[in-house]
């Protein structure tokens, strides 16, 4: 399709996708699975489906139960929506369950225009970490005593999936989302108001002719996230890049500032590329963005960003690659180290400081046993829960 063929003023997912293969249109207010999930609003969207919020009228309760409907793309040969299916049908059939790991509650087929859609059914989950502290504090990072609640609560959901022998492969801190007060029994009207009312932007095609089929009528901007009624829970979300112990991937998709350093070198992959991603992730909780910077990143700035942090040699496996990538090996290390980093970024002088230099210096030794290059030199997820600074 011609990318630029149609347009909207709603900016959102992008309308070349509504083709074979690609996104379901989506109707609020519209039906799903026989009637069984009803569209109330959208609270996301993302390269491989679009995520909406929807009430199940087979619910015993009296108005229902809201749900999240993901609604995958319809490419026949779609990998995430395989591996996250099988994920979490092994994450059903465990019990007890990890009170910080999302879990799903229904699955089903959906034939549509575009091809036919694997869909997920999950309890309702909003927002992520960044869009909460982007609505709901200024400077733009957690409070030190919500950040240190959130991050215990992430290592538990890891340590319970591990355990389980599952990677996430995707772990960052907006696959973290909040759980929201109960308002299961809320008529729709109430539950849209706390969501905020829907805004649309209707398609037009450029040439003035009709729509195609697959194409939706209008596009639904993302609920806001201000007025939720959310609880201090954290549950680990997507597993659109997770796998099992039998079906390690070749290689993952996690983004490029907490991709752990196998992944770059095409190194043998498992469970533990999580650990360092989870290094990365308590450094951005506590301290408002990630360790690595993120601004015309490329994998070999990259590499040389991690050894100066970690202050450690590049394994002698991946040396011949480094310098095919045009990484210099031996060079000196010219920038902070990772404590240093830590305490510079923490104590900026310009955003509040509720921790002191004792609690970083003890964040920065946890998250240094998880920035280790080598995967069997990192620290379990088990190991750092129970650190006593995580006990007091």
């Amino acid at each position: 399709m011609d990318q630029f063929l149609y347009s909207c003023t709603i900016d959102a997912e992008p309308l070349h996708r509504y083709a074979k293969g690609g996104y379901h249109p989506v109707t609020l207010g519209g039906f799903l699975a026989d009637r069984r999930y009803k569209i109330l609003h959208k609270l996301g969207w993302g390269g491989y489906s679009t995520v909406w919020a929807a009430r199940d009228e087979r619910s015993y309760k009296l108005e229902g139960t809201y749900v999240a409907v993901k609604i995958h793309i319809a490419e026949e040969d779609n990998n995430r929506e395989h591996h996250e299916l099988n994920v979490m049908k092994k994450l059903a059939s465990i019990h007890p369950h990890s009170p910080h790991v999302m879990h799903v509650v229904d699955d089903f087929d959906l034939e549509g225009p575009n091809g036919t859609h694997r869909c997920l059914v999950f309890e309702l989950l909003v927002p992520s970490v960044p869009d909460m502290i982007d609505a709901r504090f200024s400077d733009g990072r957690l409070p030190g005593k919500l950040a240190k609640t959130i991050a215990k609560q992430v290592v538990s959901g890891l340590e319970f999936l591990h355990q389980e022998k599952i990677g996430h492969g995707d772990l960052h801190t907006r696959n973290l989302a909040f759980t929201i007060l109960s308002m299961d029994n809320v008529p729709d009207k109430e539950f849209i108001k706390t969501l905020g009312k829907p805004e649309i932007g209707h398609v037009h095609r450029s040439d003035g002719k009709a729509l195609e089929p697959g194409i939706p009528e209008y596009i639904v901007r993302p609920a806001g996230t201000h007025l939720w009624p959310l609880s201090n829970i954290i549950k680990i979300v997507d597993f659109g890049e997770s796998f099992l112990q039998q079906t390690v991937p070749q290689t993952l998709h996690t983004p490029l500032t907490v991709r752990a350093p196998e992944v770059i070198f095409g190194d043998h992959l498992d469970y533990r590329v999580d650990l360092w991603s989870l290094g990365c992730l308590l450094f951005e909780l506590f301290v408002g963005q990630p360790p690595f910077d993120s601004f015309l990143i490329t994998p070999t700035i990259l590499v040389d960003q991690m050894q100066e942090m970690t202050s450690e040699a590049l394994p002698e496996r991946w040396l011949g690659l480094w310098e095919a990538m045009g990484g210099r090996v031996g060079a000196e290390s010219s920038g902070p180290g990772l404590q240093e980093w830590l305490g510079d970024m923490y104590f900026d002088g310009e955003r509040r400081e509720d921790l002191t230099g004792e609690d970083i210096a003890k964040l920065g030794q946890i998250i240094q046993k998880l920035l280790r290059f080598e995967p069997s030199a990192r620290a379990s997820a088990s190991e750092i829960l129970n650190d006593p600074w995580f006990r007091d």
